[in-house]
């Protein structure tokens, strides 16, 4: 447990920051992991090529340079995730803060909205359906939300370079943590890899306008259920071919 506790410390302290740019990142569990998911895919990928004739891009310059490029972006998707995951979870042992189904527009809006945890007071989680009791009243109307929150969330949406844009997560990220409003930090990872992409940049600040606009009083129960306490990086880094 001790050990547990200081790598989750180490991961905390790189929060806000880009994937091995400083030494002291080196090493932490979040890259380790993602090397083992890599190395899985490409022994799965060598086996379905077995006998057929190489991939005539693997000795392209610049399609090596793609795939590299793709591998770094991925490095920095998944650190960021993590990274923020650890310092959210900071001193919330009775409760997992990456928890499926609450993505960033939501939570932000609950957040906006003066509201704490996933329950609403008003309405006990015993006389409640799961997917009524974890939504925001359906009477808050999204021009009631908190001017500074939105404020903060639209620079989130303006942020023009990964660095800027995980320094501007940091922030919120600590506003949640105060209020005990998780994340689902599965689907952020997948984000901010399509984010770096910039043919995919607009439609991941449209899902997240979206995600703050939308009502959620009709969630069924599998899609609040409480996560694993850390993401996998299995879940971090799915393949997006088919977007």
């Amino acid at each position: 447990m001790p050990a547990a506790v200081a790598a989750v410390a180490r991961l905390r302290r790189e929060a806000g920051r880009t994937s091995l740019a400083d030494p002291a990142s080196w090493g932490l569990d979040d890259a380790e992991e993602l090397t083992r998911v890599r190395e899985k895919r490409l022994i799965e990928k060598q086996l379905e090529q077995e006998g057929q004739a190489a991939d005539p891009s693997f000795f392209s310059s610049a399609a090596r340079r793609r795939r590299e490029q793709a591998d770094e972006q991925e490095e920095i998707a998944v650190h960021i995730a993590v990274t923020l995951w650890a310092l959210h979870q900071q001193s919330l042992r009775d409760e997992p803060m990456h928890r499926p189904g609450w993505p960033l527009g939501r939570a932000v809006r609950r957040l906006a909205h003066g509201m704490t945890g996933v329950h609403d007071p008003s309405t006990p989680p015993e006389n409640s359906a799961a997917g009524d009791r974890d939504a925001a009243p359906a009477n808050q109307a999204v021009e009631e939300a908190s001017e500074t929150i939105r404020k903060r969330f639209v620079r989130i949406g303006t942020a023009s370079h990964i660095d800027l844009l995980a320094v501007r997560l940091r922030e919120m990220v600590l506003l949640l943590r105060g209020a005990r409003i998780p994340l689902d930090y599965g689907l952020l990872a997948d984000q901010l890899l399509r984010w770096q992409d910039q043919t995919r940049r607009a439609d991941v600040c449209r899902a997240w306008g979206r995600e703050f606009h939308a009502v959620y009083r009709s969630r069924t129960a599998d899609m609040d259920k409480v996560g694993t306490v850390s993401p996998s990086a299995e879940d971090h880094v799915e393949a997006d071919a088919g977007d």
